[in-house]
């Protein structure tokens, strides 16, 4: 049997001053909290078997964000294998829009662990734009390939 796999979209635009930014997500629920460093993601989730991966990043980044796939053409960044075991496959897409108007979708979890209350949090308490170097910094460290990818893309295609 196949370990879990992921899929998501990394949206990138370009800044005023001509460099690139990628949207990343800061990780909700208790474990997050007050952390920045390694504790964001790019929007992503996990799929069954019967679903592409396509399909599930592009679900994966309206249920986390709220806000639907915006237009554009999806640029493979290939799949990775997490720490945990688990593939992620991602694609770019250049797009621009607000993290101010996502209304981020929630999990729900024991906390405090042994208590038997159950409580909800968000997949994703922030999202936000941010340089490549900063973002390296931030997503978690199987994600940060992403970002060499996006790189490497984005260096031939201006030849």
């Amino acid at each position: 049997m196949s370990g879990k796999r992921s899929a998501g979209l990394l949206l990138f635009r370009n800044a005023d001053d001509g460099s690139t930014e990628v949207l990343i997500g800061h990780m909700g629920g208790p474990f997050w909290a007050g952390r920045d460093a390694a504790a964001w993601s790019i929007p992503k989730g996990e799929y069954e078997p019967d679903e592409t991966p396509e399909a599930a990043a592009r679900r994966e980044f309206t249920e986390e964000l709220g806000l639907p796939v915006p237009d554009g053409e999806l640029v493979p960044l290939g799949e990775s294998r997490q720490p945990s075991g688990k593939i992620v496959t991602v694609w770019a897409i250049e797009a621009d829009l607000d993290p101010a108007l996502a209304e981020f979708g929630t999990f729900t979890m024991e906390w405090p662990r042994g208590s038997g209350v159950q409580q909800d949090f968000p997949e994703i308490d922030e999202a936000a734009w941010c340089t490549p170097e900063s973002a390296h910094k931030r997503l978690v460290t199987g994600q940060r390939v992403f970002l060499d990818r996006l790189a490497r893309h984005l260096a031939e295609r201006r030849g």
